[in-house]
């Protein structure tokens, strides 16, 4: 395994991380779908395998994730960094949801218990709330570091703007920052690279990555021709945006590439992403060992240059404004000055 700071903090994290979305049962049963026992064995092997870097969220199966979790880390706890998510519903009551002051208190109580640990490393804001003053929300997780039951913060899925204005407030008025903010990124989603990427890299603010086969899609498993079979995951659950006909002509390179490497097209695609010096961790989630197993290899396959830069041009995301008016009016005769 691979180790590497989490943004500037002092926070050792293996470069894959282990996402615990499918521990437990519930509503979205292609996705809810692992019981203890099987919990327990995937949990091991990310151990042995030397990942320290355990995500899972409150509101994944009405809180059994964090509960299975929990249980499964047990005595070895205080080796291993844990991160959990607060911001979804977890009840029925208007105040069971969002980023209040309110809610942001009752949950992190609730996610320390189910997790049976008296801290938590990394706590998340799972996305963004509209209705709650952002300064509520970001003085509410200052406090709950000074209390000692979070150690470090981190957002996701919010935009970039809002997250710098998040951190400069936190700056200004000397709360704790974020270090970390756990985005959607893969090589059919690669959004984040028009303004998250360059405001993270900016300001020294982690990325880890999540969902990033895109929901399995990039694994190999899906064709042309089983896509719509009622059976698979991405029939259940298939909420990532991408044009699909374009994906399977991008998985047409990775298995090419997976094929000289003696590879998976699931380890290809991790690999690019691995290969990335912006990612600071990628979480693999597995409902079976041998899924985990697969991901697992993935930090020791190393690409070439020039299939990096092939699977790089192959799904360039088209620039957006003023992103390419900045480009194209660089000015030609400083940016040669400046390379010699």
């Amino acid at each position: 395994m691979k180790y590497v700071r989490l943004g500037k903090s002092g926070l050792i994290v293996s470069k894959l991380a282990f996402g615990a979305m499918t521990f437990g049962s519930g509503n979205i049963p292609s996705v809810y779908k692992v019981g203890e026992g099987q919990a327990k064995e995937l949990v091991d092997k990310a151990l042995d395998a030397g990942i320290n870097f355990f995500d899972t969220a409150d509101a994944y199966a009405d809180g059994q994730s964090e509960e299975i979790l929990g249980r499964l880390l047990g005595t070895r706890r205080k080796e291993i960094i844990i991160a959990t998510k607060a911001g979804n519903r977890v009840g029925s009551g208007l105040v069971q949801t969002g980023l209040s002051r309110k809610h942001l208190f009752t949950a992190c109580e609730s996610s320390l218990a189910r997790l049976n640990t008296d801290y938590i490393d990394l706590y998340i804001v799972h996305k963004t709330d509209p209705f709650t003053p952002l300064e509520e929300t970001l003085e509410a997780l200052n406090d709950l570091v000074r209390q000692g039951k979070v150690r470090y913060l981190g957002y996701s899925n919010w935009p970039a703007w809002m997250a710098a204005q998040a951190l400069q407030m936190q700056r200004e008025r000397g709360w704790a920052t974020f270090i970390n903010g756990q985005m959607y990124y893969s090589l059919v989603g690669r959004d984040i690279e028009h303004d998250t990427i360059p405001f993270m890299k900016n300001n020294n603010v982690g990325l880890t990555v999540w969902s990033p086969l895109a929901g399995g899609f990039l694994s190999g498993k899906y064709t042309r021709n089983n896509l719509n079979d009622p059976n698979n995951r991405l029939s259940g659950f298939d909420f990532l945006p991408h044009d699909k006909e374009w994906g399977f002509t991008i998985l047409d390179k990775i298995r090419e590439f997976a094929q000289d490497h003696g590879a998976t097209p699931a380890q290809v695609s991790l690999a690019w992403l691995l290969a990335q010096t912006h990612v600071n961790s990628v979480l693999v989630g597995s409902s079976k060992a041998s899924q985990l197993e697969d991901n697992l290899t993935a930090v020791k396959l190393n690409l070439t240059s020039e299939e990096i830069e092939v699977l790089e041009k192959l799904t360039r995301p088209v620039p957006l404004y003023p992103n390419w008016f900045t480009t194209m009016t660089l000015d030609s005769q400083v940016v040669e000055a400046l390379e010699k």
